[in-house]
């Protein structure tokens, strides 16, 4: 890719800015090539549309060695940049926080990443249209940009065009999104892999599929949420169940979930008065909130209702993106609406330290400056004016709201040497890890290719990677995923 000065968020022209770089992780010492710039997306009549903006980690590579994977990450919203992934998690450049409690403010410690991804591939890290860097470009409308399918299709031809400058066509590829960004990935690789771009491996960490199921207020909703009620009791010492250990403790959650709950759910006022006392007294055991509070409520107990009852009593509220994570709440004036994406003590915990460790980044070691303002959470704009309607494969008339697990489950079918590792944290409220647990299990897939789909989850929340005992657990588990999914067969 030609090295070239920034552009203003107007300029119809690609540019990159670039610093080499070595680096020791992994057990191997190895030089690699830092860069930020952007791709223009244009639609079919060739006219702009966006100036997508992304930041690349490539490693040197000897004369004659076959070519190395490349992943494409990118974080959700709709309507947050891709700096989490990177400066957070998984780039060579990482800012360690205090998770799970708050990192104090600037100056902030980031340096060389042991656990950064880049040992298994080249990284491409890239800013949704609208977040970051990423600017509309010429007579582009937002309608054209901001919604489920508009966005895949942003993203292919963003996609596409890198590998079209640097010349990458026959590297292995790997799609990795996180939060919303499980929601594009999945559709993405089933768009990509029709239009000839067949991928390796598929990442999705803190998953969403099903929308239509898991946050309309149906019963869906409230089982995917009651582990990780229970998990978040377990740890806040609210639970009663005598369990030590996490693990069968859940294991007990996911089979009242989806057995006692789910079908005291389904009875609404059919259920016998008995019946309801039991499952009451269990749930009331298993999440730490009153048995009669939740008769009440008939057991539809709210994510942020959660939040603020289980702690209620110290006057604390948890996390809605790691529930670890506690925040003084006695009184506050005003009962309006906040932002769900920075009303929380999680991501109050680590956004300052990730965005200024990443604005220095870009400068210090990449070189990259630019007049724009950089919108590392533009969801606010962004949601708002999202079209939330989808076509998927095998259904004719498009989806109000998306359920994607059927993209990706067609995306499996259509490629069978296609590997999904789906990733969580037991204590995220946003994404509850039942959730894609459930949509996997109704993917349909033939038995040998039910073999491509692992699951893991961790004792951490949303950004999982945050945690540090989490990361270096989740490091191992993507060098074994990236190991089996490029094995030549």
């Amino acid at each position: 890719m030609t090295e070239q000065e920034p552009q203003g968020d107007t300029a119809d022209a690609e540019t990159f800015t670039s610093r080499r770089h070595r680096i020791t992780a992994g057990g191997r010492t190895f030089d690699y090539t830092a860069g930020a710039g952007t791709v223009i997306v244009r639609d079919d009549e060739h006219q702009p549309l966006a100036s997508v903006f992304f930041t690349s980690y490539v490693a040197d590579r000897e004369e004659g060695s076959p070519p190395r994977p490349v992943t494409f990450l990118f974080n959700g919203g709709p309507g947050s940049a891709s700096l989490w992934l990177n400066i957070g998690g998984f780039g060579p450049h990482r800012a360690p926080t205090r998770t799970p409690r708050a990192t104090p403010p600037a100056p902030y410690e980031s340096g060389d990443n042991p656990h950064t991804l880049l040992t298994a591939s080249d990284l491409v890290f890239i800013d949704a249209p609208g977040t970051g860097y990423s600017r509309l470009l010429g007579d582009a409308t937002p309608a054209q940009l901001w919604g489920v399918d508009q966005d895949v299709d942003a993203f292919a031809k963003a996609i596409t065009r890198w590998l079209t400058l640097t010349n990458s066509w026959n590297a292995p590829r790997f799609l990795f999104g996180e939060s919303y960004g499980t929601t594009r990935a999945a559709s993405l690789v089933h768009r990509l892999q029709n239009q000839g771009l067949d991928f390796n491996g598929v990442v999705l960490l803190s998953t969403v599929l099903n929308w239509g199921e898991s946050n309309l207020g149906g019963p869906r909703e409230y089982v995917n949420l009651l582990p990780s009620f229970a998990a978040t009791a377990w740890y806040h010492g609210r639970s009663r169940t005598g369990h030590a250990e996490l693990e069968p403790f859940l294991a007990e959650a996911r089979e009242f979930a989806q057995g006692p709950f789910a079908e005291a759910l389904l009875r609404g006022d059919l259920l016998p008065a008995a019946t309801e006392n039991v499952v009451a007294e269990r749930m009331s055991a298993l999440i730490g909130l009153d048995a009669d509070y939740l008769k009440k409520h008939h057991f539809r107990i709210g994510m942020e209702q959660y939040r603020y009852a289980l702690l209620a009593d110290e006057g604390r509220v948890i996390g809605r993106f790691d529930t670890r994570f506690t925040a003084e709440h006695q009184y506050v004036v005003g009962n309006g609406s906040h932002d769900p994406a920075t009303d929380d003590a999680a991501t109050a915990g680590v956004n300052s330290a990730h965005l200024s460790s990443y604005r220095a980044h870009l400068v210090d070691d990449i070189g990259y400056t630019s007049e724009l303002h950089y919108r590392h959470l533009h969801n606010m704009p962004i949601s708002r004016a999202w079209d939330w309607k989808h076509k998927a494969p095998g259904i004719d008339a498009p989806q109000l709201v998306p359920d994607v697990s059927l993209d990706l489950s067609a995306a499996v079918r259509r490629n069978p040497h296609l590997k999904v590792f789906v990733m969580g944290g037991y204590y995220d409220l946003a994404t509850p890890f039942f959730g894609p647990e459930l949509d996997v299990a109704q993917l349909y897939l033939a038995p040998s290719l039910r073999e491509n789909i692992r699951m893991t989850f961790y004792e951490s929340g949303h950004m999982t990677f945050v945690d540090e005992d989490a990361v270096e657990r989740m490091k191992r588990d993507l060098d074994d995923f990236y190991r089996d999914a490029t094995a030549r067969r």
